[in-house]
């Protein structure tokens, strides 16, 4: 008897070949993994039906590792063995973070791409790549339990996770390094704030502008994006890849010790009432009040109660803070609060009272929380990863992505050329030409930054290489094609060619850590607070490369050449040459171009003169009937 192979609508012809792919929320407090079955993308639950992993890691003295509930339970009594919220500390620095408030001992490693933070515990020196690793090993053990791949002898092909839309190149890479760690094949790096529009789209159908407000445990974004016929257009993102919720726990944390007048803390009493803070913050979410109790390892007790009013006056900074990225993300999409068609809420940290509230009034409308903040991402990761693991027979799902910070190249006098403006749709690759600054450049350093400003000292240093064997020619006449291509990841690659002889350099910028809060922001911040000084930096950085050009090239003919002057126009040229070189050195931009065309003139007559030699030397030894007319 023949069995009948049955295929849900849109998916593969051949049950038995459907590809088993996962979207994994890697989240700062707790991580999700969710599949599409029948159709439909759902969360995968483990053996105790729980579909959240705390993002909690605990070394133990045997040598084990726990993940999870368990881990999280015990932060408490082993507070340096026991990390949480490793998301923070991905792609960055010993300097990008505040150790007074952790009870770690941080260490950072040197390599030959830069510095890298890691923690000490009684399993050696960990990185946050690693400690994410085992969050995501976690999650890939919850799902090819629930699909039972081991029974069956299925695998799973690969995974789309999410990340911050606001993850620089650094925290990207160092998420990708983390699967790789745990096994798992990335199909993609999909930005939280559009994962949580995928499965808002295809679960109800919507279509039009649309603000995803995500509030994590650690980073918050802010991404416009135009829903229509299943293309998701990002049009704008903004946001701060240093808040969260653990800042509003800190925040009661420090009004905790306030209260109570307490000694200083040892890392065990730290976590504790970090921990108590967190749990009253939850408890605030539904309740008037909140109890905070507990006994301090000095057999100090802490006993402070804490109402709903108090904890909005003290976190009404934390959520104004919000509502800056959340402008200027408007503005950069060109929208008003008008048009507007929904706000959806994601994140854990979202169900906070005053945030929901400010969000509403903000907006003029009650933003939309139908589906679970906390499941919403990894649910949308899931639908693309059934997608990209080619389940779907057509297209119907086209996800345009933008990159948050605008990428450049270093030029003549310090100044930055941006090649990709933020806010462009990826993937996206454009290339543009470049020329060499002196006669005989056989060489050309290309030096690749992030940012908003027009000054080099103003903007991040992404990576730095030479592309060399240029054909020695005049100033100007190289012509060297420098093509960027950042993929859907949102990595970024760079690479030069000179033209004539097609001789290449390239470089996959992968940088050791990412740009930390305050960089990132103030790139931006700066950008538009300091319009009027980068203008006038710029005209001072021009006016400085067209002296220089113009001293060079006077130097050589007069070293060529002098003999054709006589003794008081060479000092008179020498001398106006010696003010330009002057006034070269300092900051008046309006001096530099006056000296530079007062130069110009005392000069034409000696041009006039080298011309005419010219002429005469090519013209010597010949007659009017051997000349081609």
């Amino acid at each position: 008897m023949a069995l009948l192979q049955i295929s849900e609508p849109g998916q593969s012809t051949a049950p038995h070949q459907h590809k088993l792919a996962v979207g994994i929320d890697l989240g700062t407090t707790n991580s999700l993994v969710a599949t599409v079955r029948s159709g439909q993308s759902t969360v995968l639950v483990d053996s105790d039906g729980h579909a959240l992993l705390p993002s909690v890691v605990r070394y133990l003295p045997d040598g084990s590792i726990d993940v999870g509930y368990s881990a999280q339970a015990a932060q408490s009594l082993d507070p340096q063995n026991t990390i949480v919220s490793a998301k923070r500390f991905m792609g960055r620095g010993l300097k990008d973070i505040d150790v007074s408030m952790q009870p770690y001992h941080f260490v950072e490693t040197k390599s030959a791409s830069g510095e890298m933070l890691q923690i000490e515990t009684r399993a050696g020196i960990k990185s946050p790549v690693e400690i994410s690793a085992e969050i995501l090993k976690a999650l890939k053990v919850r799902a090819e339990k629930s699909f039972g791949l081991a029974k069956n002898s299925l695998e799973l092909v690969g995974v789309v996770i999410t990340v911050p839309a606001y993850f620089d190149d650094a925290q990207r890479q160092a998420t990708k390094d983390a699967a790789r760690l745990a096994g798992l094949n990335v199909l993609r790096l999909l930005n939280e704030p559009t994962a949580a529009a995928v499965a808002y789209g295809l679960d109800n159908g919507v279509e039009g502008t649309y603000v995803i407000y995500d509030l994590g445990g650690g980073t918050f974004d802010i991404s416009i994006l135009k829903l229509s016929k299943g293309v998701f257009e990002v049009l704008a993102t903004n946001g701060d890849s240093a808040l969260g919720g653990d800042d509003f726990d800190r925040r009661l944390f420090c009004w905790v010790l306030e209260q109570s007048k307490c000694s200083p803390l040892n890392a065990n009493d730290t976590r504790l009432l970090l921990t108590k803070s967190r749990e009253a913050k939850e408890w605030l979410t539904d309740h008037p009040s909140a109890q905070i109790t507990s006994v301090l390892s000095t057999g100090e007790l802490v006993n402070v109660t804490l109402n709903t009013k108090q904890f909005n006056e003290l976190t009404q900074t934390l959520v104004a803070k919000t509502l800056t990225p959340t402008k200027k993300a408007l503005r950069d999409a060109s929208l008003s609060i008008e048009d507007i068609n929904g706000v959806v809420m994601v994140g854990g940290a979202t169900r906070m009272p005053q945030i929901r509230l400010a969000v509403a009034e903000f907006f003029k409308q009650t933003p939309l929380t139908n589906l679970d903040p906390d499941k919403v991402v990894a649910l949308g990761a899931a639908i693309q990863a059934n997608t990209l693991a080619g389940n779907k027979n057509d297209a119907d799902l086209l996800l345009l992505d933008v990159i948050p910070l605008s990428l450049g190249l270093e030029t003549m006098g310090g100044l930055v050329e941006k090649v990709i403006p933020r806010n462009s749709t990826l993937p996206i690759a454009r290339a543009q030409e470049f020329t060499t600054f002196k006669d005989g450049q056989t060489a050309m350093s290309i030096h690749v930054l992030q940012g908003e400003r027009d000054l080099v000292t103003d903007c991040r240093s992404l990576a730095k290489f030479e592309l060399r064997s240029i054909p020695p020619m005049v100033a100007g006449a190289a012509r060297i094609r420098v093509t960027f291509t950042v993929d859907a990841d949102g990595l970024l690659s760079v690479s030069a060619l000179e033209t004539s002889t097609n001789i290449e350099a390239s470089i996959v910028v992968k940088p050791s850590y990412g740009l930390s809060e305050e960089q990132m922001l103030a790139m931006l911040q700066s950008s538009f607070g300091a319009a009027e000084s980068d203008k006038n930096a710029r005209m001072l950085g021009e006016a400085k490369v067209e002296a220089q050009s113009l001293i060079l090239a006077i130097h050589a003919a007069l070293q060529q050449d002098s003999h054709l002057l006589i003794e008081t126009e060479r000092k008179a040229i020498e001398a106006q040459l010696h003010t330009l070189e002057q006034l070269n050195q300092g900051q008046d931009a309006d001096a530099i171009h006056q000296a530079t065309e007062a130069l110009n003139i005392a000069t034409e007559a000696f041009a006039a003169k080298r011309m005419d030699a010219s002429v005469s030397r090519a013209l010597a030894g010949k007659n009017l009937d051997s000349l081609e007319i």
